[in-house]
Order: structure tokens, then C-alpha cells, then sequence
């Protein structure tokens, strides 16, 4: 499994319709295939700036599959407008530890 973690500043004053948009963009982003589930955050320092934590069956799905999609071209177009500047995205696995 992976975890997408993108940093979203958004415009100041905007957050009640950020908020609104993004949970109709949750509808759109959970019918990717290899989706598995999402968790936004809402940073309480920075009241413009929130993380989501995606999770994907593998990284192609959001690479790929999710990234190269129409489902991306409508949950783009739901919270694009917001941006303050284009979302940092990462990608991160599991570390295998000992025990």
C-alpha cells in the first residue's frame, strides 16, 4: 500500500467552499481504481493550508491510473481554483522493521 500525502495551500478566505468542493471530490477520487481510502487535515497554525493523506494499492494507480484519468480532470477541476499554488505531493511505503 501507498500513502500520498499532498500539502494544499488554498486562497485566504476560501476555506468554507474549499471544504464543500472537497467533499464532492471525495466521491470522484474513491471511484480510482486502487483507491483506498482518504483523511484531510486542516493545519491549526496555517488556517489556509490542509494535508491529505491518500491511500493507493500501488503508486501506478495514482501515477497512472488516477493521475491520467478523467476522474482526475473532474477532482482537479472541483478544487483546482483554490490553489494557492500547485500541492506538494509525496509518496510514501511502509518501512519494513525488525523486530
Amino acid at each position: 500500500m501507498i500513502l500520498e500525502l499532498a500539502r494544499i495551500d488554498i486562497r485566504e478566505g476560501t476555506n468554507q467552499a474549499f471544504e464543500a468542493a472537497l467533499e464532492i471530490a471525495k466521491g470522484v477520487i474513491s471511484q480510482s481504481k486502487g483507491f483506498q481510502s482518504i483523511t484531510v487535515k486542516k493545519c491549526i497554525e496555517q488556517g489556509n493550508r490542509y494535508i491529505l493523506l491518500i491511500y493507493w494499492e500501488t503508486l501506478e494507480d495514482h501515477t497512472a491510473g488516477f493521475r491520467e484519468s478523467e476522474l482526475f480532470k473532474e477532482w482537479r477541476a472541483l478544487i483546482g481554483p483554490f490553489f494557492l499554488e500547485p500541492p506538494l505531493v509525496q509518496h510514501f511505503s511502509d518501512l519494513r522493521m525488525s523486530k
